[in-house]
């Protein structure tokens, strides 16, 4: 076939480029599976559990499960040196920017820094999944003008987060807020921060390297920079009852509704249910029905209007309701996206073990599309 008659699927689109063992995506259905189990049933157990299930690909025995989660946060806590990299950031920028610094700078220090067996990259992979949420609560304590909190040894991930943003310790409900959207984050196939995690890899680049690929990635707007626009969203919203005008405004003049639609979904986004759920009960705990019927009347609008009316599978995905669970425990959009990356690190650590497992340099072509034998005046 000549180069000028092969397809072009613009985005990838549909393209499978690898296999992996690690999750399984039903867009249609609506199906989301970590290493075969379905994410409805591991939201409901702790995410040291899920991160384990995702680097060691099986479900932990229990003795296994109590040294894994002993080993997370005896590395949760971050040294002078990180800190002092955290001071010297812009307190203006995103939360990513300064993960992006921290994680390089953690590269330097690393021990085995030049030893990119699998054995040692476990070892750097448990510490990055420690120590990144301690990372984005100490910008904000930092940006506050406040003390650096230090992470508690006696609490879960999600409670643990929260405590270090406030330095009061959550209640049950919030803690489980947090630890699913810890969770639901954790893995989605061949997404892009995914896709360029694996990319860096195959080229036996280190892991460090290849968490800050995924991580400039996905702090983009069309990928995990989302949950901060829809944040955005909620706040130009304002109320209730402008949502619906809103709405009708995107869309007429063609603007994008942020946490809604997805490339592989086809219908309601399984992590999205999930937190929903959770944001009602919260709503429904603390007496605050603001932002939950914002985003209702924002998801009504959106169905009638692109799904029922127009046949459009645009429902909210994983950013939309993630987002307003943000609003009620007060968590700034400066942070959103980098607490994506609370959870998806552990999925980027696997793909990046399953990737040089079995490696392949992954180098797709272009089509050329220019000008041919042009001479140089």
């Amino acid at each position: 076939m000549k180069p000028n008659e092969e397809e072009v699927c613009e985005g990838l689109e549909n393209i499978i480029p690898l296999e992996t063992k690690i999750a399984y995506i039903d867009g249609i259905e609506g199906i989301l599976e970590y290493r075969g189990y379905k994410l409805k049933d591991l939201s409901s157990l702790s995410y040291d559990f899920v991160a384990y299930l995702l680097l060691y690909g099986k479900t932990p025995e229990k003795s296994e499960l109590d040294n894994f989660t002993k080993e997370l946060r005896a590395n949760r806590a971050i040294d002078e040196g990180i800190e002092e990299i955290i001071h010297v950031c812009n307190f203006n920028v995103e939360a990513m920017d300064v993960l992006r610094t921290a994680i390089s700078y953690m590269a330097h220090c690393d021990e085995d820094l030049n030893d990119n067996s699998p054995e040692s990259n476990l070892r750097k992979g448990i510490k990055l999944i420690a120590k990144v949420p301690t990372i984005v609560a100490a910008f904000r304590r930092v940006v506050m003008i406040d003390k650096i909190i230090p992470p508690d040894p006696d609490l879960p991930r999600g409670a643990n987060f929260l405590y270090m943003l406030t330095g009061k310790k959550p209640t049950p409900l919030e803690a489980d807020l947090m630890e699913k959207d810890f969770i639901i984050s954790a893995e989605h196939e061949l997404n892009a921060s995914t896709f360029a995690v694996r990319v860096a890899a195959s080229t036996l680049t280190d892991l460090h390297s290849a968490i800050i690929a995924g991580i400039a990635t996905l702090k983009g707007t069309l990928h995990g920079g989302a949950r901060l626009a829809a944040m955005n969203m909620l706040d130009e919203v304002g109320s209730a009852d402008k949502a619906e005008d809103f709405v009708l405004n995107a869309i007429q003049n063609k603007k994008r509704i942020m946490g809604f639609g997805h490339r592989v979904y086809k219908t309601y986004d399984p992590r999205s249910r999930i937190t929903k759920n959770l944001v009602k009960q919260l709503a429904q705990d603390r007496g605050e029905s603001k932002w939950l019927k914002i985003a209702e009347n924002l998801e009504k609008t959106v169905i009638r209007e692109l799904v029922e009316k127009r046949g459009k599978p645009i429902y909210p995905n994983v950013d939309f309701y993630s987002a307003v669970s943000y609003k009620y425990l007060n968590i700034p959009p400066q942070l959103a996206t980098a607490i994506f990356v609370n959870g998806r690190i552990s999925g980027w650590i696997a793909h990046y073990l399953e990737q040089q497992s079995n490696n392949r340099l992954i180098r797709p072509r272009a089509l050329y599309v220019g000008e041919h034998h042009l001479e140089v005046k």
